[in-house]
């Protein structure tokens, strides 16, 4: 069995007319939500072996205040194909993690992230900014990766956590 976890990146500062959608930094909210769900992920034992980000500076800067929050021990791939991707992308993007990990998040965008859970797990989920799904894929091996081969074990939407 494998697990991915799915982190939608938090909310984004539209401040900055001049910055293009891929170089929008996180708002104060964000900046406060990202290291939240760091300290969810921990207290819950949600620990990735392995983080494949977006480049988009929102994305950027979610994975690393959740990993450091966190006290996660790995690297953060960035991979352009996250961002803008399609559900058929980031599976296939999933199938290529390198077997010798049991758990892998990946840190992205919508539409897409509330796509590959629905494709997973066969139910929709709202995925609002920094929400993370924890997905128990019934799999032994990352290329065996294809819709509904997945259980939702956890959504963590902490707009509801923080209360």
């Amino acid at each position: 069995m494998k697990t991915l976890f799915v982190l939608r990146h938090a909310k984004s500062s539209w401040d900055n007319a001049e910055l293009s959608d891929f170089e929008r930094p996180l708002n104060k909210r964000g900046r406060e939500t990202a290291p939240f769900v760091g300290e969810l992920m921990k207290s819950k034992n949600l620990v990735p072996e392995t983080i494949i980000c977006s480049p988009a500076t929102r994305a950027k800067e979610t994975a690393k205040r959740v990993q450091a929050a966190a006290e996660f021990d790995v690297e953060i791939e960035f991979d352009e194909r996250i961002y803008e991707s399609s559900v058929h992308n980031l599976l296939y993007i999933v199938s290529e993690i390198n077997d010798d990990f049991d758990t892998a998040m990946i840190v992205g965008h919508n539409p897409g992230f509330e796509g590959i859970v629905q494709t997973l797990c066969g139910n929709y989920e709202r995925m609002p900014t920094a929400t993370l799904a924890a997905i128990d894929l019934k799999i032994e091996s990352w290329s065996d990766v294809k819709p509904q081969c997945g259980n939702l074990r956890e959504i963590l939407r902490p707009k509801d956590e923080m209360g």
